[in-house]
């Protein structure tokens, strides 16, 4: 079976968004909501999955992850929208 590597997007409850990469996605979820992950997502609250894009090779999630992080917050919020469109309201500033 082969490894396979997800980009992902959590949120908090006032809207605040970490892109992160893993190849176990459940247990990093899992690792986040229980704060076992120190910095931000841990001082923030940062702990609901809102987005994920599953690859095959581990350079093509890095290329990907760094290329949203890029992105103004608008283009990413219409990408999250884009697959997650009944997630509650997500401040654009």
């Amino acid at each position: 079976m082969k490894k396979q590597y997800y980009v992902y997007i959590l949120r908090n409850v006032s809207g605040t968004i970490y892109i992160g990469i893993t190849s176990n996605l459940i247990k990093r979820v899992w690792e986040h909501k229980n704060n076992f992950v120190e910095g931000f997502t841990k001082k923030y609250n940062v702990h609901l999955l809102i987005y994920y894009e599953m690859y095959n090779d581990p350079i093509n999630a890095i290329v990907r992850e760094k290329q949203i992080k890029k992105w103004s917050r608008i283009k990413k919020l219409t990408l999250i929208r884009r697959t997650n469109p009944t997630l509650s309201e997500i401040k654009t500033h």
